[in-house]
């Protein structure tokens, strides 16, 4: 009996450290490799592109921002951060696991800090893009504090747009709603990283960014906009203009891949009342570094931030 006992406790232990293996093992996959995507796409993907952004690193760039907000310019800084994933296509979520169902992604999650007054403001937008390129972002999503309170807005790629918005604002509240597919201007930084000379060009329509639409308590919609690309040796400029929102974005991305995103610039009108006029956003870079930054979490790692310029 005692050797029944012990073998059946020998052999539980076996599972345990098996099914721990397991989880390990699910966890060390999240780390996205060339064997990440498909045969089909890993063909259209350069030499470059592969060792640049399946290395097991992100790539994280810090920017000097001077914001437009109620008719003033406020300074504040911005991180731009690029890292391909695994993305489930029906879930739309970040995949635990390889599989050759998921879908490769270049994702990017753009930060914006500043202050108005008394007050911080908080930005963050994501957006989950294919590598394959000339295909519409899988998900894009935005959210926004301040003590006034918080807003987020989620653009779901399905069979249509499916949208989802929470705002403390009564006019935005709670909403769910779609629309037709059009070009996000979401997705037209992470198209700029994979292949520029697939942007648009010419009169499209746009839906503007969900930071815009938030900020600016714009309908989520598209619009009419024009599309231009400059191309000069060392970088090259890619601008929208929207006529009816008398706003413009502009791009400034070195000319040679991988396509580093330089600075941007953006013109609208801020403000309310007689205090409205307009005004442009500006970020200029600060600093670039390639990192796996997930893991740099502890309290030694805060000296990358003063690598980066932030506080």
């Amino acid at each position: 009996m005692k050797r029944s006992i012990l073998l059946f406790g020998i052999l539980g232990l076996f599972v345990i450290i098996a099914c721990s293996n397991i989880k390990a093992d699910n966890i060390s996959k999240t780390v996205i490799t060339e064997a990440s995507y498909t045969d089909t796409e890993s063909n259209t993907l350069s030499e470059d592109f592969k060792k640049y952004w399946y290395n097991g690193t992100a790539e994280i760039s810090s920017y000097q921002l001077e914001q437009a907000r109620y008719g003033e310019i406020r300074k504040g800084t911005s991180v731009l951060i690029f890292v391909t994933e695994d993305f489930l296509p029906n879930e739309q979520v970040k995949a635990d696991q390889n599989s050759s169902n998921n879908i490769p992604v270049l994702k990017l999650n753009a930060t914006k800090k500043f202050n108005t007054g008394i007050y911080p403001y908080s930005i963050m937008q994501s957006t989950f893009y294919p590598v394959s390129d000339n295909r519409h972002a899988i998900k894009v999503s935005s959210s926004m504090q301040e003590w006034c309170g918080h807003v987020y807005a989620q653009l779901n790629n399905r069979d249509e747009f499916e949208i989802m918005s929470h705002s403390y604002f009564q006019n935005e509240a709670d909403q769910e709603f779609k629309i037709d597919k059009a070009i996000l201007e979401n997705e037209l930084w992470t198209k700029i990283r994979i292949n520029p000379s697939n942007l648009p060009v010419g009169n499209k329509m746009i839906i503007p960014s969900l930071e815009y639409s938030r900020l600016r308590h714009k309908e989520i919609k598209p619009f009419n906009a024009k599309c231009s690309l400059q191309k000069n040796d060392a970088t090259s400029t890619y601008t929208i203009e929207y006529p009816e929102l008398k706003r413009s974005l502009s791009i400034t991305f070195t000319t040679k891949f991988p396509y580093e995103i330089e600075s941007w610039t953006e013109t609208f009108k801020s403000g309310y009342g007689s205090n409205a006029k307009e005004l442009m956003t500006t970020a200029t870079k600060i600093k670039q570094i390639k990192s796996a930054y997930w893991g740099k979490n502890r309290n030694k790692d805060e000296v990358l931030r003063t690598e980066l310029g932030l506080q």
